[in-house]
Protein backbone atom coordinates (compact mmCIF):
# COMPACT_ATOMS: atom_id res chain seq x y z
CA UNK A 1 0.00 0.00 0.00
CA UNK A 2 1.51 3.41 -1.13
CA UNK A 3 1.84 5.73 1.47
CA UNK A 4 0.07 8.32 3.11
CA UNK A 5 -2.83 5.69 1.88
CA UNK A 6 -5.19 4.21 3.77
CA UNK A 7 -7.45 1.16 2.16
CA UNK A 8 -11.16 1.48 2.48
CA UNK A 9 -12.74 -1.33 0.05
CA UNK A 10 -11.60 -4.54 -1.46
CA UNK A 11 -10.43 -5.12 -4.70
CA UNK A 12 -13.39 -3.60 -7.58
CA UNK A 13 -13.61 -4.27 -11.17
CA UNK A 14 -14.84 -1.31 -13.52
CA UNK A 15 -16.24 -2.32 -16.47
CA UNK A 16 -16.38 0.04 -19.66
CA UNK A 17 -16.74 -0.03 -23.24
CA UNK A 18 -16.79 2.84 -25.92
CA UNK A 19 -17.64 2.88 -29.31
CA UNK A 20 -16.64 5.68 -32.10
CA UNK A 21 -18.91 7.84 -33.16
CA UNK A 22 -18.30 7.37 -36.62
CA UNK A 23 -15.54 5.19 -38.40
CA UNK A 24 -12.47 6.67 -38.04
CA UNK A 25 -13.23 9.12 -35.31
CA UNK A 26 -11.54 9.87 -32.28
CA UNK A 27 -14.08 9.40 -29.45
CA UNK A 28 -13.61 9.49 -25.50
CA UNK A 29 -15.87 8.36 -22.71
CA UNK A 30 -15.94 9.45 -19.42
CA UNK A 31 -16.20 6.56 -16.50
CA UNK A 32 -17.26 8.36 -13.40
CA UNK A 33 -15.59 6.44 -10.01
CA UNK A 34 -18.30 7.98 -7.74
CA UNK A 35 -14.88 9.14 -5.55
CA UNK A 36 -15.64 11.39 -2.37
CA UNK A 37 -13.59 14.17 -2.97
CA UNK A 38 -14.30 15.46 1.26
CA UNK A 39 -13.16 12.40 2.09
CA UNK A 40 -10.01 12.58 0.42
CA UNK A 41 -10.69 9.25 -1.47
CA UNK A 42 -8.71 8.25 -4.54
CA UNK A 43 -8.41 4.72 -6.80
CA UNK A 44 -5.90 2.82 -6.11
CA UNK A 45 -5.58 1.39 -9.96
CA UNK A 46 -4.10 -2.33 -9.91
CA UNK A 47 -4.17 -2.69 -13.40
CA UNK A 48 -6.28 -2.25 -16.38
CA UNK A 49 -7.35 -4.46 -19.61
CA UNK A 50 -7.82 -2.70 -22.48
CA UNK A 51 -9.68 -4.99 -25.75
CA UNK A 52 -9.64 -3.32 -29.08
CA UNK A 53 -12.30 -4.31 -31.48
CA UNK A 54 -10.32 -5.93 -34.24
CA UNK A 55 -9.56 -3.64 -37.58
CA UNK A 56 -11.31 -4.30 -40.99
CA UNK A 57 -9.25 -6.29 -43.63
CA UNK A 58 -9.01 -4.19 -46.22
CA UNK A 59 -6.43 -5.14 -49.36
CA UNK A 60 -3.73 -2.84 -49.97
CA UNK A 61 -4.80 -1.22 -46.89
CA UNK A 62 -3.31 -0.73 -43.63
CA UNK A 63 -5.91 -0.05 -40.62
CA UNK A 64 -5.88 0.42 -36.94
CA UNK A 65 -7.99 0.59 -33.98
CA UNK A 66 -5.69 2.71 -30.98
CA UNK A 67 -6.76 2.67 -27.39
CA UNK A 68 -5.90 4.35 -24.03
CA UNK A 69 -6.80 5.19 -20.22
CA UNK A 70 -6.25 8.24 -19.31
CA UNK A 71 -6.50 10.05 -15.65
CA UNK A 72 -7.21 13.53 -17.55
CA UNK A 73 -9.13 14.18 -20.38
CA UNK A 74 -7.68 14.12 -23.93
CA UNK A 75 -7.94 15.05 -27.79
CA UNK A 76 -6.24 12.29 -29.08
CA UNK A 77 -5.47 9.06 -28.15
CA UNK A 78 -2.71 9.39 -25.29
CA UNK A 79 0.30 6.46 -25.02
CA UNK A 80 2.33 5.76 -22.02
CA UNK A 81 4.98 8.41 -22.53
CA UNK A 82 2.14 10.85 -21.74
CA UNK A 83 2.06 10.86 -17.43
CA UNK A 84 -1.52 10.50 -17.51
CA UNK A 85 -1.65 7.92 -19.21
CA UNK A 86 -1.89 4.30 -17.20
CA UNK A 87 -2.56 2.05 -20.41
CA UNK A 88 -2.63 2.17 -24.03
CA UNK A 89 -2.97 -0.52 -26.74
CA UNK A 90 -3.91 -0.72 -30.43
CA UNK A 91 -5.14 -3.65 -33.02
CA UNK A 92 -3.40 -3.37 -36.42
CA UNK A 93 -3.49 -4.93 -39.95
CA UNK A 94 -0.33 -4.48 -42.08
CA UNK A 95 -2.05 -5.13 -45.90
CA UNK A 96 -0.30 -2.37 -47.80
CA UNK A 97 1.34 -3.85 -50.58
CA UNK A 98 -0.77 -7.19 -50.19
CA UNK A 99 -3.80 -7.97 -52.60
CA UNK A 100 -5.36 -9.86 -49.65
CA UNK A 101 -6.36 -8.86 -46.38
CA UNK A 102 -2.58 -8.57 -44.77
CA UNK A 103 -1.54 -9.64 -41.50
CA UNK A 104 -2.70 -9.03 -37.75
CA UNK A 105 -0.94 -7.88 -34.96
CA UNK A 106 -1.55 -6.36 -31.90
CA UNK A 107 0.01 -4.25 -29.74
CA UNK A 108 -0.68 -3.59 -26.03
CA UNK A 109 1.06 -2.53 -22.79
CA UNK A 110 1.47 -5.01 -19.78
CA UNK A 111 -2.30 -6.06 -19.27
CA UNK A 112 -1.23 -7.20 -15.49
CA UNK A 113 1.07 -5.48 -13.52
CA UNK A 114 4.58 -8.08 -12.27
CA UNK A 115 3.96 -8.92 -9.30
CA UNK A 116 6.56 -6.40 -7.38
CA UNK A 117 4.42 -3.40 -8.17
CA UNK A 118 2.35 -2.54 -5.67
CA UNK A 119 -0.09 -0.48 -8.40
CA UNK A 120 -0.01 1.05 -11.74
CA UNK A 121 -1.38 4.18 -10.76
CA UNK A 122 -3.95 6.78 -8.77
CA UNK A 123 -6.56 8.56 -10.01
CA UNK A 124 -7.15 11.22 -7.49
CA UNK A 125 -10.27 12.88 -9.46
CA UNK A 126 -13.56 11.65 -9.65
CA UNK A 127 -13.05 10.61 -13.45
CA UNK A 128 -11.23 8.43 -15.39
CA UNK A 129 -11.25 8.35 -19.54
CA UNK A 130 -10.87 5.92 -22.31
CA UNK A 131 -10.00 7.06 -25.59
CA UNK A 132 -10.46 5.16 -29.15
CA UNK A 133 -9.85 6.10 -32.79
CA UNK A 134 -9.63 4.12 -35.35
CA UNK A 135 -7.89 4.25 -39.10
CA UNK A 136 -9.11 3.25 -42.30
CA UNK A 137 -11.85 1.25 -41.32
CA UNK A 138 -15.14 0.87 -43.24
CA UNK A 139 -17.34 0.65 -39.88
CA UNK A 140 -17.14 2.30 -36.51
CA UNK A 141 -14.65 0.74 -33.85
CA UNK A 142 -14.26 0.34 -30.26
CA UNK A 143 -13.00 -0.84 -26.92
CA UNK A 144 -13.65 -2.76 -23.90
CA UNK A 145 -12.05 -3.30 -21.09
CA UNK A 146 -11.70 -3.81 -17.09
CA UNK A 147 -9.99 -1.25 -14.26
CA UNK A 148 -9.64 -3.34 -10.97
CA UNK A 149 -8.12 -1.56 -8.08
CA UNK A 150 -9.46 -0.06 -4.72
CA UNK A 151 -10.78 3.31 -2.98
CA UNK A 152 -8.03 4.41 -0.97
CA UNK A 153 -8.17 7.53 1.94
CA UNK A 154 -5.49 9.59 1.09
CA UNK A 155 -3.93 12.04 3.71
CA UNK A 156 -4.85 15.94 3.25
CA UNK A 157 -0.99 16.43 1.87
CA UNK A 158 -0.75 13.27 0.03
CA UNK A 159 -4.83 13.82 -1.67
CA UNK A 160 -4.03 18.00 -2.34
CA UNK A 161 -0.16 16.96 -4.08
CA UNK A 162 -2.08 14.01 -6.36
CA UNK A 163 -5.05 16.12 -6.70
CA UNK A 164 -2.70 19.01 -8.22
CA UNK A 165 -0.61 16.59 -10.27
CA UNK A 166 -3.34 15.02 -12.05
CA UNK A 167 -4.66 18.78 -12.82
CA UNK A 168 -2.17 20.55 -13.84
CA UNK A 169 -0.41 17.96 -16.23
CA UNK A 170 -3.73 17.64 -18.47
Amino acid sequence: MPKGLKQTSSTVAIGFEVLESAANTFTQGTIDLNLSPLDREVMVVLAVNLDPFAPDAISNTDTKVETSLTTTSQTAVSNLSDSNCIASGSNFIQAANFADGGVAFQKLGIETPPATLEYVGIIATNDFFVQVKGTANGSAKGVTGKLYGYRARADADIYAALVQSEVLSA
